[in-house]
């Protein structure tokens, strides 16, 4: 059984290093067995976050009753869930499992990047969603005229553009810096925070800077998102039925969950980048807003609403009543080849 370096001797190895060209990732653990028990959970939440996404894209893809605003924005948020645990999970997954800690400095840019992409473009495409409910629960009348298809398209692609050109203004700053403090990165990714704590030129302070532009952009899609939600249960607060309360909960509460999840562990862990402290809290924290909204978000929007599980069970009949047709067909097939010859 090979055994690993300490993180300190790690550092200390890596730390007269000129020129970075890979870091070495510190995982949860250095004890074999406890890599093969992080490996087997990751798998298992890996899994489970892309059958569940996948079943939300196919199942608004396939019936025609959910292409609506609301359902066309879960989808995009269902591709983004499974591009963001994409990102950073398999890698985890790979190291544990072959015992190695390195990610080349071009897997590290790429990995930032699309990290950065992911995770920005789900807040920003919450805030949209929360819009979403806004209009349809307040201003009902609006609506459809508000929300037409063509002013999805546009909200939809101008996040996606949006999140991408500031993705690389962030990559390119971050990569910009000189990092003579080692390549050891405490984390399970190449998380931004942590790479700061490995810089050695001024440079560092244009990303703590644009770190600290990120998080005013999230607290203010935040504070959308609470005015938004606000308005909102005035509004239902307002429904003399209790079943159209009931339905305007089940459909705002579930959003309202993820976000301040996201919102909460995110903010968390980049509000203080270039801390030199290390602990497993960041490791939990990481977790908590890399990877378990992408788990989170189709069990919440699936289990709490309707219209979501009657066109899975629809799916799953109409899939099982074609299996049963072929079953009946092909014999039937046989048996007249058998006949005509």
């Amino acid at each position: 059984m090979t055994s690993t370096p300490s993180h300190d001797v790690l550092r200390k190895k890596m730390s007269n290093q000129t020129t970075v060209t890979e870091f070495l990732l510190l995982g949860f653990s250095d004890v074999r067995e406890l890599q093969i028990l992080h490996f087997t959970m990751f798998l298992v939440i890996y899994l489970a976050a892309l059958m569940g996404n996948l079943l939300i894209i196919i199942v608004v893809v396939l019936n025609h009753h959910l292409h609506t605003p609301m359902y066309f924005f879960l989808m995009n948020l269902s591709i983004l869930d499974i591009g963001s645990i994409s990102v950073t999970v398999p890698k985890s997954m790979a190291n544990s499992l072959m015992n190695i800690r390195s990610i080349s400095y071009s897997g590290c840019v790429a990995q930032v990047f699309l990290f950065v992409f992911f995770v920005s473009a789900d807040l920003v495409l919450l805030t949209v969603m929360a819009y979403d409910r806004y209009v349809a629960i307040c201003q009902p009348l609006h609506y459809e005229r508000v929300m037409n298809r063509r002013a999805c398209v546009q909200m939809a692609a101008g996040v996606w553009i949006s999140v991408f050109l500031y993705s690389v203004l962030h990559t390119g700053i971050t990569f910009a810096i000189s990092f003579c403090g080692g390549n050891v990165v405490d984390q399970f990714f190449c998380e931004i925070p942590q790479l700061l704590k490995l810089a050695c030129s001024d440079l560092y302070l244009s990303e703590t800077g644009a770190i600290a532009f990120s998080v005013c952009l999230g607290l203010s899609c935040f504070v959308f998102i609470i005015v938004s939600y606000v308005q909102i249960f005035k509004t239902v607060l307002r429904i003399p039925s209790e079943g159209g309360q009931h339905k305007a909960f089940s459909t705002c509460l579930p959003h309202l969950t993820v976000v301040s999840l996201f919102f909460c562990t995110a903010t968390f862990a980049y509000s203080n980048p270039t801390s030199s402290s290390t602990s497993g809290l960041d490791l939990v924290v990481a977790v908590l807003y890399s990877v378990l909204p992408a788990v989170m978000n189709p069990i919440i929007y699936s289990m709490r609403n309707k219209e979501i599980k009657a066109a899975l069970r629809k799916l799953i009949a109409l899939r099982t009543f074609t299996r049963n047709k072929l079953s009946i067909f092909f014999p039937l097939v046989v048996i007249s080849f058998h006949v005509s010859v």
